[in-house]
C-alpha cells in the first residue's frame, strides 16, 4: 500500500462481532512460561507508566524497526482509530519489570472468508507494517510466552494469524522456533513484495544507475518546463520547525486530489485528519519525521512524508497537485528523496507501497518481502482446524491460478 493509499474501514456488523469475541475477556492474565518472563493481556487505556516509558526505550533496542509500533505512532491509532474494547495489548516482561516485547491484539470472527475465529495483530489502513518491538535477542522466548498465554485465555480461539512481517527477519524466525519447540506449524499463509531503497551509492549515482536514460530525460525536461511556470523550491522540515503548518498544507493537498473526491483523503475524517496531526507532531518531536515538499512559486504541489526508525525508514504519505500532474511532480519530489542515501543513520527506506506499484518500482530497484504467518493455538481440535483451514486457502488459490491462466 502506498503513501495514502487507503481502504474502506470495517462495517459496523463486523465490528460489532468483533466486540462480541473480546467481550469474553473479563480481566487481565498473567502467564509465567518456560522462559521465566510474565505475558500480560492489558488494555491500551490501561498501561501503567512504566510501560509506557520503556515502550520508547524498547523501539530503540528491538530487534526489528517498526515506526507503526512505536509509543508515537502507535498511541494515537489506539485512541483515534481503534473501536471500544477491540484491542488488547500483550505485554511481556521479565519478573523484575523490564519489558521484553508488546503487540496489540485483536479478534476476528473469521479467517479470511473461513467462519473461524482468530487472534490477529491489530494494524489499520494507513499501517504499512505488524511486526511487533520485541527487544533484540529474545524474539523466541517473547513469542512462546505469548503463544503459551493465548493457549491459557478462554478468549483466544483457533489460530494466531500474524500480518505485515518482513520475510527472514529475526522476528518472524524467533515465531518460527517458538512454534516449532512447541510442536506447532507456523506457516507462512501469504506473500507480497513491494520496493525497497537500499544503497551504497549516492543518490545521483544511484539515480543514474536505476533510472533509464531515456526515462531520466524526459524527467528533467518536465522539470524544466515546471520552471518556466515560476519559481521552484525544494524544502526539507528541519528539526526546529513548526510541523502544524506543513500537515495542514499537506491535508489540503491530497484532499483536494482525486483522493478527496473519492472520500479517501485523510482531510475527508475528522478522525483520521487528527491522527496525522498527532502522528506527525509525535515523530518531528522524537526526531523521526522526515517530511518533504516541492513548492512552485512558494505553493506546494507535492509533499513526501516518511518516517524514521534507525537503520531503516518507511514511506508513509505523498501527495500532489493534479494541476500539475503533466510534469509528475511526485517522482520530482522522489528525486529529492533519493537524498536519504547520504544519511548516515539510515539503511533503507520501506516504500510500503502494493506489489507492482508502477511509480515506485521505476525508481527502486531493491524489493522487500512482506509475508503472514499463521499458528495454531492449543487446545482439542486446534490441529485439525488449522490444518482444514490451511487446505481451505491452498484450494481457493489454486482456483485462482486456475482463473487468472485463463483469463491471461
Amino acid at each position: 500500500m502506498y503513501a495514502g493509499e487507503t481502504h474502506p474501514l470495517p462495517s459496523e456488523t463486523t465490528l460489532a462481532s468483533r466486540r462480541a469475541l473480546l467481550g469474553a475477556r473479563t480481566r487481565p492474565i498473567s502467564v509465567t512460561g518456560s522462559s521465566k518472563l510474565i505475558c500480560s493481556f492489558q488494555s491500551p487505556d490501561a498501561l501503567s507508566a512504566s510501560i509506557a516509558a520503556q515502550w520508547v526505550v524498547l523501539a530503540d533496542q528491538a530487534a526489528e524497526p517498526n515506526c507503526f509500533a512505536e509509543r508515537w505512532f502507535l498511541q494515537p491509532s489506539l485512541d483515534l482509530l481503534a473501536e471500544p474494547g477491540d484491542v488488547q495489548i500483550a505485554i511481556v516482561t521479565s519478573h523484575s519489570g523490564l519489558l521484553v516485547g508488546m503487540i496489540p491484539l485483536t479478534v476476528k470472527p473469521s479467517y479470511g472468508r473461513i467462519p473461524v475465529a482468530n487472534v490477529q495483530n491489530w494494524i489499520h489502513h494507513n499501517s504499512f507494517l505488524g511486526v511487533p518491538l520485541v527487544r533484540r535477542g529474545m524474539e523466541n522466548q517473547f513469542w512462546q510466552v505469548l503463544l503459551d498465554a493465548l493457549d491459557k485465555a478462554k478468549w483466544a480461539k483457533g489460530l494466531l494469524h500474524i500480518r505485515a512481517l518482513p520475510d527472514n527477519g529475526r522476528t518472524l524466525r524467533g515465531l518460527q522456533e517458538a512454534a516449532a519447540s512447541l510442536g506447532r506449524p507456523c506457516d507462512i499463509v501469504h506473500r507480497t513484495r513491494r520496493a525497497l531503497l537500499k544503497s551504497e551509492q549516492a543518490s545521483q549515482e544511484y539515480w543514474e544507475t536505476n533510472v533509464r536514460k531515456k526515462k531520466r530525460k524526459e524527467l528533467n525536461r518536465l522539470a524544466n518546463r515546471l520552471g518556466e511556470l515560476g519559481e521552484i523550491n525544494y524544502a526539507t522540515l528541519a528539526p526546529g520547525d513548526d510541523v502544524a503548518p506543513w500537515i495542514d498544507a499537506f491535508l489540503t493537498l491530497e484532499k483536494n486530489g482525486w483522493k478527496g473526491k473519492a472520500g479517501s483523503a485523510l482531510g475527508c475524517d475528522p478522525k483520521l485528519s487528527k491522527f496525522l496531526e498527532v502522528t506527525a507532531a509525535g515523530a518531528h518531536a522524537a526526531g523521526k519525521l522526515d517530511f518533504h515538499r516541492l513548492d512552485l512559486d512558494g505553493k506546494p504541489i507535492a509533499m513526501l512524508i516518511n518516517f524514521l526508525s534507525a537503520p531503516g525508514g518507511f514511506s508513509f504519505k505523498i501527495a500532489f497537485d493534479e494541476e500539475y500532474a503533466r510534469y509528475s511532480p511526485g517522482v520530482l519530489i522522489e528525486r529529492y528523496n533519493l537524498r536519504i542515501l547520504e544519511s548516515r543513520d539510515i539503511d533503507w527506506i520501506d516504500s510500503c507501497a502494493v506489489e507492482n506499484h508502477s511509480m515506485i518500482d521505476s525508481l527502486w530497484s531493491e524489493r522487500r518481502d512482506i509475508v503472514r504467518v499463521s499458528v495454531p493455538l492449543g487446545g482439542a481440535g486446534a490441529g485439525l482446524l488449522f490444518r482444514a483451514c490451511r487446505a481451505a486457502e491452498t484450494t481457493a488459490a489454486q482456483i485462482r491460478k486456475r482463473k487468472d491462466r485463463r483469463d491471461g
